[in-house]
């Protein structure tokens, strides 16, 4: 079983930027998504990812934390292509960039269409207890807030969120 153990945080600068070592386009939909978690007929997420001409179904456990059950496998792009055009309930954009600090990788994705706006930087880490470093430009960490879940995007994207929620006041 794989477990992934990622923390999310909102940034508090474009200090990040000077760090980036590259960045990649993603497109992803969702086949079991949050209206299906929020009712409870389903127990995971189930994403379908393009990365340029890669892509993979990726299935990761509805707990709420840092710390979740995630299995990823390779699909052919032909089948991503479909999928996300027929089978998903809408497709959310953003560019990735992968930013190193001290030996740590963060990957701060910048969200496009209706999320355009909403920045946050993940770290994946081997436990939940693991230190790393915190540089400047990190914010108020949102691990524990499913509005910033990817699966909760698609329904209810940033665009739509109230000066509250924008906030973390609500």
């Amino acid at each position: 079983m794989a477990t992934e153990i990622e923390r999310k945080f909102l940034l508090a600068d474009n200090g990040w930027r000077a760090g980036v070592t590259r960045s990649e386009h993603i497109a992803q939909g969702y086949l079991v998504g949050v209206r299906a978690l929020q009712s409870g007929d389903a127990h995971a997420s189930v994403r379908v990812r393009r990365i340029g001409d890669r892509a993979w179904l990726n299935i990761k456990s509805a707990t709420l934390g840092i710390e979740r059950d995630e299995f990823e496998y390779p699909i052919p792009l032909d089948d991503a292509v479909h999928m996300l055009a027929r089978l998903c309930d809408g497709a959310l954009e953003k560019i990735r960039h992968h930013v190193a600090v001290d030996g740590i990788w963060f990957e701060v994705d910048e969200f496009l269409g209706d999320n355009q706006g909403l920045v946050v930087a993940e770290v994946e880490l081997t436990r939940a207890d693991a230190a790393f470093p915190r540089p400047a430009w990190l914010g108020r960490e949102v691990s524990a807030l499913p509005r910033y879940y990817n699966v909760n995007l698609i329904e209810h994207p940033y665009s739509g969120w109230s000066d509250a929620e924008r906030q973390g006041t609500d």
